[in-house]
């Protein structure tokens, strides 16, 4: 695996105290990473986490405090979602699916996501 990707992964996943003024002291947010499948709570739509937005106004937060997640649904459509809003797409062996990654990374994704979440946020795609 690479560890260049593995340090950036680490240095841009933890977020530090100071960056939103809602954390909470010793408390560190685990991002879902691009190209990881997930499916909308809501409306049960499946699609692919595309980056993240910063809000100004409007409701609902990740834990940063300042973001949504970007999830591309296909053909051009994509919405902004919240980090409870979203299950976490896994295989037949119980890791996280992405786009364009080899088992190695995606076996490390799905140790660090499933330190972060519940086990009902990991489910099978439709």
């Amino acid at each position: 695996m690479d560890r260049s990707l593995i340090h950036l992964l680490l240095e841009e996943d933890v977020m530090p105290e100071t960056q939103s003024p809602s954390a909470t002291k010793g408390t560190s947010w685990i991002r879902i990473p691009d190209g990881t499948k997930v499916r909308l709570r809501t409306d049960n739509q499946e699609g692919v986490v595309d980056g993240l937005t910063e809000l100004v106004n409007g409701p609902g937060r990740n834990p940063d405090g300042r973001t949504q997640y970007r999830i591309n649904l296909g053909d051009q459509a994509r919405t902004l979602v919240v980090e409870d809003d979203l299950f976490v797409l896994v295989d037949a062996e119980g890791l996280v699916l992405m786009l364009k990654q080899k088992v190695e990374f995606r076996r490390f994704i799905t140790q660090r996501l499933r330190g972060a979440f519940a086990a009902d946020r990991f489910v099978h795609p439709a």
